[in-house]
């Protein structure tokens, strides 16, 4: 109907996830959203551009799979107004920030914002309508961009690897407008909302400062933290973190590349209980260098940090241009030709159905744990 009555010149199609990151099955996303590109060809004739986060890994592999004319790797905000005004002008699509051709590649070198107060914030009227008994919390990306390089994570594809943040004076006036729309629970989706800590201190008070009455969660990075930024987390309304601390064994720790250890995990699982924060605690399993030892350490770690809820992963998605998929090659798991959209997971394969038992019997005596 909107097509239809709308005649676009251009449609663009987000793609957030490429499937579940769950190994026991994949479910794969795509499939989807290739129905909906199809429904647009059948509509219209106007040229499809693709976005967004999981888009943004696979630049060239999802563009084929999906057969959209076009895609835009990273921050669309400053690449589509390019793109779409040297389309209406029938100029030359090259030196396109982060744009790709479907067939002929990449057309100009992504370019990140480095002043993030310049990009538009969200319209309060684009969200579903406010529910106060609802879990939908209003997402809030206050950063971009993420330093710590764990192994296996996407995020620096995404956003980069330098930290650029939003004013706090704004991301409060953001807040305020939604609340003012009716809105009170939000989520805070920046991957380490504790870094780096100054800023998240000077948030937290700027927000229990505007006297908002909000409810948020967030994602915090085990270690990076005091009890001054629990209190002021806590005073503007901070109800739950997930807490990624992914094992409880130093050396897969290490291994996984975490800038944090067992007791660094622990002390800030203590302060956060202090602070009457909700914890929900994120294991993943069965990476490289796993034994038998060391599964079952993590597993007794987890159970005595006492968390809120436990959410556990057996084998570990591989994505493109990480350590993992280095150590994936290496393994002889995956070949340096694959491109990895359709899932493919690292997992020590003489581990695997002990792996499934033993959680299974943990999770059988951890109310609140999960897989």
């Amino acid at each position: 109907e909107v097509i239809e009555s709308f005649h676009p010149e251009v449609i663009g199609v987000a793609v957030r996830n490429i499937d579940d990151q769950n190994m026991a099955p994949p479910r794969f996303l795509l499939g989807q959203v290739k129905r909906v590109i199809d429904d647009c060809r059948k509509l219209s004739n106007a040229p499809i551009v693709l976005g967004g986060a999981g888009y943004s890994i696979f630049p060239e592999s999802a563009l084929d799979y999906l057969e959209a004319d076009m895609g835009i790797q990273g921050e669309g905000e400053i690449a589509f107004p390019v793109l779409l005004d040297r389309m209406q002008r029938v100029a030359d699509l090259k030196g396109t920030p982060g744009l790709y051709l479907r067939g002929v590649g990449l057309q100009g070198e992504r370019q990140y914002a480095e002043d993030l107060d310049q990009l538009p914030l969200p319209d309060v009227n684009l969200w579903p309508t406010y529910t106060p008994s609802g879990d939908f919390g209003i997402p809030v990306q206050t950063r971009r961009g993420c330093p710590m390089n764990c192994n296996y994570c996407s995020t620096a594809t995404i956003e980069g690897c330098s930290i650029r943040r939003r004013s706090p004076d704004l991301v409060v006036e953001n807040i305020a407008r939604h609340v003012d729309a009716g809105y009170e629970k939000f989520y805070f989706v920046d991957n380490t909302f504790n870094l780096p800590q100054s800023y998240a201190k000077d948030l937290c008070r700027k927000i229990a400062g505007g006297k908002l009455g909000i409810f948020w969660r967030c994602i915090f990075y085990p270690g990076k933290v005091d009890a001054e930024l629990v209190n002021l987390m806590a005073r503007a309304g901070c109800k739950e973190v997930s807490l990624g601390f992914e094992g409880g064994f130093e050396p897969i720790l290490r291994i996984m590349n975490k800038k944090f250890n067992p007791d660094s995990i622990r002390r800030t699982s203590e302060m956060l209980r202090a602070g009457g924060i909700r914890q929900l605690g994120f294991l993943m399993l069965g990476g490289p260098g796993e034994t038998r030892e060391s599964a079952e350490q993590s597993l007794a770690f987890a159970a005595s940090l006492n968390l809120d809820a436990m959410k556990i992963t057996i084998g570990i998605r591989i994505y493109p241009d990480t350590a993992l998929a280095k150590i994936a090659v290496a393994d002889g798991l995956i070949t340096p030709e694959d491109n990895l959209l359709f899932p493919r997971f690292y997992i020590v394969q003489e581990l695997e159905g002990w792996l499934r038992e033993t959680v299974n019997t943990w999770m059988e005596k951890q109310p609140g744990w999960m897989n």
